[in-house]
Parts: structure tokens; C-alpha cells; sequence
């Protein structure tokens, strides 16, 4: 489903609000959970987004000495890998518009002993603070559908790619094996509330994470934006069918 909306309105799960305020929202929801996110996404996703995550270090294949940006950086596991991948003469800026979220995967990132390759910016992935051809690798590992405007956002990654580089998108999208549909439906909009108010002591922030992976682009329909972003040899791998999309393009 296409999330994208007029400039003045923004979806917020299956809510329209004004653009303005989709921020400061998402912003409340990722403060109030990101205590126990790490729990949570393993309870959700009975672990696999550990494996999804490979995946998506499989495709970015950073080499050592390159300069990375991981978006939307959470709790850092995709940064971890990609410290490793980089090196010593490497760097990884660790990105999220959410200040407590990235306090937590910075405290996980140096309970790793990973200090030396890594920076930490509060950023807004529509407006990236970052000089033109900045980057060789950009990451953003579940969220991109929490963007506001998807649009923007694919043009800010274009624009601070290097000529060779790669962004690698890793997010929710849509079931193609229709049969599982149902099933899927009561996990998202039943039973994952319910562990969100069990767990974390919130029902309402998982209610709207449910709501917003439905609100998010399918993956044919990701992939047109990329394209008209500027990226090239956009293309997508489904894993799980079609519950996660991992979609990749290029900058020549």
C-alpha cells in the first residue's frame, strides 16, 4: 500500500494527522519503547530479524576504509556489522532522529568494545546534515515506513551517495503468500498489542507499529520511488514471504 499523502497530512498507522506532527509522534512512540525494544523484536519476530539483518549486511558488502551511514539506527545492530565490515580505517555514522533510541544503541555498541570507527548524529532522515557524495554505503533497517515523506527521504540517501555507492533498505512489506494473510492479521492487530502491554507496558505503540507496516509501500511500489529518486538497478529480495523486503539501488 502507498503510504505517500499530500504535503499537509501524514499517515500515523491507519490515521491521517497533519504532516507536521508525525514526528514528534513517532518520536514518543520509539521514547516509550526503547527501553525494551531489543526484547520485544526478538518475542515479535521469534528471533528472525537477526537473520533479516544478516541478510542485509550480506548485501551491503561495505569494504574496508568505507564510510558508512546507518539510518534509523536503533539499537544498533546493523551498525555493529557494519563496524566490523569498515574496519579500523573506516567509519559508521549512527543515525536516528530519536534521541533515546540512539542512547541505547550506543550503550550497546560500547558494551561491545566497538568505539573507535563509529560517530553518533541525531539526524532526520528527510534532511540528512550531510555534504553531497558523503558515503559510499546508507542503510535503514525498518525504518523507513516511520518517514514522513518516503519521497524526501530517498532524495537525501541519493544525494549523499558516492558514484558507486549502494543503499540497502531492509523493511516490512506485503505477504505474497495470500493464504497466511489472515493469520498474520490477528498476530498484528491482536495478539501483538497484547505482548507490546505485557512486555513493554505499552499496547498502543505496537498497535501503531502493526498499523504502520500495513500503511508502507508494497515492494514494487518501493522500488518506482527509488527509481525516481535517482537510484539505478533498483531491484528486491523477499524473505519470509514477502513479510520483509530487502531492496537495494545504486548511485553511478
Amino acid at each position: 500500500m502507498n503510504t505517500q499523502s499530500s504535503a499537509d497530512e501524514a499517515h500515523f498507522g491507519f490515521e491521517r494527522i497533519p504532516a507536521a506532527e508525525k514526528s514528534r509522534r513517532v518520536g514518543e512512540v520509539f521514547s516509550s519503547v526503547a527501553g525494551r525494544y531489543d526484547v520485544m523484536n526478538d518475542l515479535m519476530s521469534a528471533g528472525l530479524h537477526r537473520l533479516w539483518k544478516h541478510q542485509a549486511l550480506n548485501q551491503v558488502a561495505a569494504r574496508p576504509g568505507q564510510q558508512v551511514l546507518d539510518l534509523a539506527a536503533g539499537t544498533g545492530d546493523l551498525s555493529a556489522g557494519l563496524a566490523r565490515q569498515v574496519g579500523e580505517t573506516g567509519r559508521v555514522i549512527v543515525s536516528d532522529i530519536n534521541a533515546d533510541m540512539l542512547n541505547e544503541g550506543r550503550d550497546r555498541l560500547l558494551d561491545q568494545g566497538l568505539v573507535g570507527n563509529l560517530d553518533y548524529v541525531i539526524a532526520n532522515a528527510e534532511a540528512l546534515p550531510f555534504p553531497d557524495r558523503s558515503f559510499d554505503r546508507i542503510t535503514i533497517a525498518f525504518g523507513l515506513r516511520n518517514v514522513t515523506h518516503i519521497p524526501r527521504a530517498l532524495a537525501a540517501m541519493q544525494r549523499t551517495l558516492r558514484p558507486g555507492g549502494q543503499v540497502v533498505i531492509l523493511e516490512f512489506s506485503t505477504l505474497y503468500l495470500k493464504a497466511l494473510q489472515p493469520i498474520y492479521d490477528v498476530y498484528s492487530f491482536q495478539v501483538l498489542p497484547r505482548m507490546g502491554r505485557l512486555v513493554a507496558n505499552d499496547a498502543e505503540s505496537y498497535r501503531y507499529l502493526a498499523e504502520s507496516i500495513r500503511m508502507h509501500p508494497d515492494q514494487d511500489t518501493l522500488c518506482e520511488m527509488m527509481i525516481e529518486a535517482g537510484f539505478e538497478d533498483c531491484d528486491y529480495i523477499n524473505l519470509s514471504g514477502g513479510l520483509v523486503a530487502l531492496h537495494h539501488g545504486h548511485v553511478y
